[in-house]
């Protein structure tokens, strides 16, 4: 059961993305959290991921939440394979820098649908925010997760060699 102040909050979540895409409100919600993820405000899990654009080739920016599992670090799509960072990524090679109070050029290896359960079901306890596109509780079994993880891609941080 969720309290009427998260169930406010998925929906304003689900509107804001209706389309797959940030609408204008979110848009401008997304700069302010990624200047702020820059600077480095949100005790390391808030971050800003700069990565090319695969049809302009400028630096685009994006505020993403960085999920641990297992001393690792993750970058997880809450809009899973239509959001705009995983085309570019890809198309990237994986390429980027992570911004949060220090620049950081990392590379970002795709984890297979099969690893994907258990930090999909981390990221949801760390990232509020993307629990209104999951189509699982995340408190819900392994299993659950599981059977959505290959709808929603999930990249391994690691730094690049200097």
């Amino acid at each position: 059961m969720t309290s009427r102040p998260e169930r406010w909050m998925y929906r304003s979540e689900r509107w804001m993305y209706g389309s797959g895409h940030p609408n204008r409100l979110a848009w401008v919600l997304n700069r302010a959290w990624g200047i702020v993820g820059a600077i480095g405000f949100g005790r390391g899990r808030l971050v800003t991921l700069e990565v090319r654009g695969r049809r302009t080739g400028r630096l685009i920016s994006y505020p993403l939440i960085v999920a641990d599992h297992g001393g690792e670090r993750y970058l997880v799509a809450m809009l899973g394979e239509r959001a705009q960072w995983v085309a570019n990524v890809r198309a990237a090679g994986g390429d980027a820098v992570l911004r949060h109070g220090r620049r950081e050029a990392v590379h970002l290896d795709e984890v297979g649908p099969e690893l994907r359960g258990p930090i999909l079901r981390r990221h949801l306890e760390v990232a509020p925010a993307a629990r209104s596109f999951v189509p699982v509780d995340r408190r819900a079994p392994l299993a659950d997760f599981d059977g959505i993880a290959a709808r929603f891609p999930v990249f391994h941080i690691v730094p690049s060699p200097a």
